[in-house]
Formats: structure tokens, C-alpha cells, sequence
């Protein structure tokens, strides 16, 4: 069956129908959604079925190497590629991570020396209501700034803190876990590894400083940045609905999720897709200049 493509905003994201979430998906099929992917940044799968988690695992290979989350309590016990995202208590403890409350704007893994490339979340149980997940087109929010703003942005690099997300939205890191996520600087506008494109690479739950700023200036200018980047005609918010799968590029869009009813139960499955080691450091391609792969 062909897919069918439905646009979601005039910017960004698509709806793709026609499609069954399975590990051994065809290269022909998985090459097409990665093409998509690329293009529309954001591809929502509806309906997908939620019995085996290692259709998710494997499909989601296909498109890259699998991160294993430095929060190894909130994995699977069956598939440690997979993070839980879930208020749900067994055993007296919780089985993921982010419960109940509003998760701030961000990048996943913008705090790592190489960054998450996508994520793959599916709605396995949800609550009748709220727990939305947003998502702003960082790529076109770039290209619509004013010129003397991003002549002003341009080549600098940003402060990215995991601890200070945890702070807002988590639960605190182990002592083992603060020393594999150290804070990290990254260009504040970075290129594209696969398209070339170039996108603004700051978060509110993530960024705090902007190098060579003291911290008044550097302060003002991601406030600006900030409410810039989630203006109406930069974002699309997902409604969930059970089984859909939510595949976005993360060097291209930050995500946010609402807060919802804690009586009731939520559980969301995500992997996480890393570059291929020559396309893993973020970086930036002033003009004129080749959109060069980097690695560390």
C-alpha cells in the first residue's frame, strides 16, 4: 500500500498514512519515510499497534544507531533502547520519567557532546484528556528572523544544562549520571548534518548562557530568541491518540509536553536515534561555506 502524505502546518509535519510499524520494515520503505522525514521534520503514524515493543526497537534501527538513556531506571526491562515516559507507580516506585507536570520546551539531549538526531515516541496509555505534546519548526523560525538578529547569532555558541532541566521538569540525576552529562556548549544556530539546513539550537528547559555574553545581555537575547520561537506559526501541538507514533528530527525541532490529570495513567514509549559518528557534533556553516560533516 502507497502511503498517503498530509501536511500539518504550511511549514512543517506530516501525517502518513498507509503505514504499519514493524521491525522488518523494507529498506524501500524505510528509505522513503527517512526522505520524509528529512523534509517535513516531523511524521506523525496514527494507530500504530502497541504489543511489541520490538517493532518499535527495530524500526526505529533503521534509521541509526539506538541510544541507551543515561536514566537506566526508567528503561525497559525488556528493551533497554526504550525509555518510558509515565506517571504510573509499580512496586512502589515510578516505571518512567516526566509524571504528571508541564515538560518545558527542549531539545532531547542538546546537553551531550553528540546529540540525539530523532526520536520515535508512541502512546501505549493515555488519559482522556491533556498531555499534549507541542513542537516548534526551529528551522523556519531561523529563516524568519530579522537579518541584524542573526547576523547578531551567528557563529556564537550556548551554554546546554541537563541539571537545570531536571531542576524545572525531573527528577534529580545520580552522581554518576551528573558526571556522563556534563554541561556542553553547542552554536547557538546549528547546520543540518543531513539536509544543511540551519536552525536555532536553544531551548528554555536546557540553554542558560550564551558564551563571550556577560549574563544581563546573554539573558535578554534568549528571552528574545525564546518567545520568537514558539509564535504561533512556529509550532504544532499533537492531541494523542492511542498508538500513535510521533517520529521528529531533532536537529530541527524542540518539543514541549502540557501537564495532565494525575488520577489517570499515562505511558509513552521513546527511542532515540543517534548520527553516524561523522555527522554527531553539532556545528555551523557560516556562508559560502560547504555544509561539512563534523565528528568529535
Amino acid at each position: 500500500m502507497a502511503l498517503t502524505v498530509t501536511p500539518l502546518t504550511p511549514t512543517f509535519g506530516a501525517r502518513i498514512s498507509g503505514f504499519e510499524l514493524r521491525a522488518d520494515a523494507s529498506p524501500a520503505l524505510t528509505d522513503e519515510i527517512s526522505d520524509l522525514w528529512h523534509q517535513y521534520k516531523l511524521l506523525v503514524f496514527p494507530g500504530q499497534d502497541t504489543a511489541q515493543e520490538t517493532d518499535l526497537v527495530g524500526f526505529s534501527g533503521a534509521f541509526g544507531e539506538l541510544e541507551i538513556h543515561v536514566r537506566e531506571e526508567f528503561l525497559s526491562p525488556d528493551n533497554p533502547e526504550l525509555l518510558y515516559v509515565s506517571n504510573i507507580i509499580r512496586d512502589g516506585r515510578p516505571i518512567g520519567i516526566l509524571s504528571t507536570n508541564e515538560v518545558g520546551w527542549h531539545y532531547d539531549q542538546i546537553y551531550l557532546e553528540r546529540p540525539a538526531v530523532g526520536s520515535l515516541l508512541q502512546a501505549v496509555q493515555i488519559p482522556p484528556a491533556d498531555g499534549a505534546t507541542s513542537f516548534a519548526d526551529m528551522v523556519t523560525a531561523y529563516a524568519r528572523l530579522p537579518a541584524a538578529t542573526r547576523a547578531k547569532i551567528d557563529g556564537r555558541s550556548a551554554v546546554q544544562s541537563y541539571e537545570n532541566f531536571n531542576a524545572a521538569y525531573s527528577v534529580p540525576t545520580s552522581d554518576k549520571q551528573k558526571q556522563r552529562t556534563p554541561d556542553r556548549e553547542h552554536p547557538l544556530v546549528r547546520t543540518h548534518p543531513y539536509t544543511g539546513e540551519r536552525a536555532l539550537y536553544i531551548c528554555p528547559g536546557m540553554t542558560t548562557r550564551i558564551v563571550g555574553m556577560d549574563q544581563a545581555e546573554s539573558d535578554a537575547l534568549l528571552e528574545e530568541l525564546f518567545e520568537w520561537t514558539v509564535r504561533d506559526e512556529f509550532v504544532y501541538s499533537h492531541q494523542w491518540s492511542l498508538g500513535d507514533c510521533v517520529m521528529w528530527d531533532n536537529a530541527a525541532t524542540m518539543h514541549r509536553r502540557e501537564p495532565f490529570d494525575p488520577k489517570y495513567e499515562r505511558l509513552m514509549k521513546r527511542t532515540t536515534i543517534l548520527p553516524t559518528a561523522d555527522r554527531a557534533v553539532p556545528f555551523f556553516a557560516p556562508d559560502g561555506a560547504p555544509a561539512e560533516r563534523r565528528s568529535a
